[in-house]
């Protein structure tokens, strides 16, 4: 059974887009590793900008710079 664990910011990602993340990562999985989709679990999490870092910095800081 394959478990994915996707994390993303909280920056606005819709329930399209995850819905369709879930459905390419285990479409992906039964193609590539010919795992059986009705046993794939998908997760997603969503991270506030506070509690995510890049280069020794929380990402709100970056982002408010426009990076």
């Amino acid at each position: 059974m394959p478990y994915v664990n996707i994390k993303v910011t909280r920056e606005g990602v819709t329930a399209e887009q995850k819905s369709e993340l879930i459905e390419g990562v285990t479409a992906l999985l039964q193609k590539v590793l010919n795992k059986n989709p009705a046993t794939t679990v998908v997760v997603i999490d969503e991270i506030d900008t506070d509690n995510w870092g890049i280069a020794g910095e929380q990402v709100t800081l970056r982002r408010n710079r426009g990076e």
